[in-house]
This record gives C-alpha cells, sequence and structure tokens, in this order.
C-alpha cells in the first residue's frame, strides 16, 4: 500500500465509523505511523464542525490531528496545483481551487489521494486514486 493522503469526504466517514473505511484505517496504520491530511482537508473539517458548533467533535479531531501529519500547502503544491487548473481549464473540465490544491498536495507528497470522489479527481494527470469506502 502505497503512502497516502486522506481526503475530506474518507475523513468524514471514519470519524462516522463506516466499517469500510475503518477497516482500510487499521489496514494504513499497521503499515504506517501516521494518517496524512492535507492543510485543507483540516481546514474544511474544523470549519465545518465551528459552523455546527460542534464542539465535542471539533475537539476529537483536532486531537486525531495532533497525533498524524498535517500537510501544508507549499509553493511545490501550489505549483502543481496551478499546472493542474491550467490543463484542466484549457480542456473545459476545471475543478474548483479547493479540491486542486489537495491534489497539488497529493502529487508534491508523491502520495496516493484516498477519496469518494475519484470520478471527479481522476482528471488529473499523474495523480494515484483510491477509494477506501469500497471493498
Amino acid at each position: 500500500m502505497k503512502p497516502s493522503l486522506i481526503d475530506t469526504d474518507i475523513l468524514s466517514y471514519f470519524f462516522k465509523r463506516y466499517p469500510t473505511v475503518v477497516e482500510h484505517f487499521a489496514a494504513y496504520s499497521q503499515q504506517y505511523d501516521t494518517i496524512n491530511l492535507s492543510i485543507i482537508t483540516y481546514y474544511e473539517i474544523v470549519s465545518g464542525l465551528k459552523r455546527k458548533d460542534a464542539s465535542s467533535k471539533l475537539d476529537r479531531f483536532i486531537q486525531f490531528a495532533a497525533q498524524n501529519t498535517v500537510l501544508p500547502l507549499s509553493e511545490e503544491a501550489a505549483t502543481h496545483a496551478a499546472d493542474q487548473y491550467a490543463t484542466l481549464c484549457r480542456q473545459g473540465k476545471p475543478l474548483d481551487d479547493i479540491d486542486l490544491l489537495i491534489t497539488g498536495i497529493a502529487l508534491a507528497n508523491n502520495l496516493t489521494l484516498v477519496t469518494r470522489n475519484t470520478k471527479h479527481f481522476e482528471r488529473v494527470k499523474g495523480l494515484t486514486l483510491a477509494d477506501w469506502s469500497q471493498h
């Protein structure tokens, strides 16, 4: 199993205890010390929980993030995202900025992007995808 970057949707399923996702997390954790998530996913989850005023879930997530790896948006990641933006716009198949930044972080760190939204992200050239909500 290649090192992975967990997208927001899969992380949400993990916290909802979706059995297949939990099984994949357990298998991944046997091989790797920490789970990788992007600062973009961190923002999406924290902002969503704050909007809902879900303080206990927010505390749980922040504790989870502190025990794992939150990858920053580096210049290299931003460049990958910008390259993909230009390519996809020329093809008439753009992605939103948040998703492009997540793909940039995955590409810059040579990580598989784990997402339920593989159809959405398969447009990004060179990006390896996995869906942990499936067996």
